[in-house]
């Protein structure tokens, strides 16, 4: 009989809020959910309790799937961990991505495999999603 080795995930998983939810359980199947607003038809991100263009509550929840390009928007490289887990991933391309089909959208994340020689503002990334549990997944991107 095989035992199955786990690798343990020790990097902050974030947390699922009243606000955030249908972001996180899209994420988790490895989906793009934004929230937007019925009333003057502007994306928030991250999400809120109403819309942070015009304060209505009248926002709802649009499903963009699995395939999301986008560009560095800005981004900078970290040479140290800022907390702990991160200590492999050095050096650590942290980034601002607008979405090629919504550049109004930005959305933040690490570049994996990205460093200093391989990324500028401008360059081509694709969304990927790291299982981190059985359950969770984190949105990240990679060099398109």
């Amino acid at each position: 009989m095989s035992e199955e080795t786990k690798v343990k995930y020790d990097k902050p998983i974030p947390l699922k809020t009243i606000d955030n939810t249908p972001y996180w359980d899209a994420a988790d199947r490895h989906e793009l959910a934004l929230q937007k607003c019925e009333t003057c038809n502007s994306y928030n991100h991250p999400p809120g309790p109403s819309c942070s263009n015009c304060g209505s509550v009248d926002v709802i929840w649009k499903n963009h799937g699995s395939d999301i390009q986008g560009t560095v928007y800005s981004y900078v490289v970290s040479y140290r961990p800022f907390l702990p887990g991160f200590q492999n991933d050095i050096p650590l391309v942290i980034a601002v991505i607008e979405l090629t089909d919504l550049p109004e959208v930005k959305i933040m994340g690490n570049i994996l495999h990205g460093n200093a020689e391989n990324v500028t503002i401008g360059t081509a990334v694709k969304m990927v999603w790291e299982d981190v549990t059985e359950d969770r997944a984190v949105p990240q991107w990679k060099l398109a």
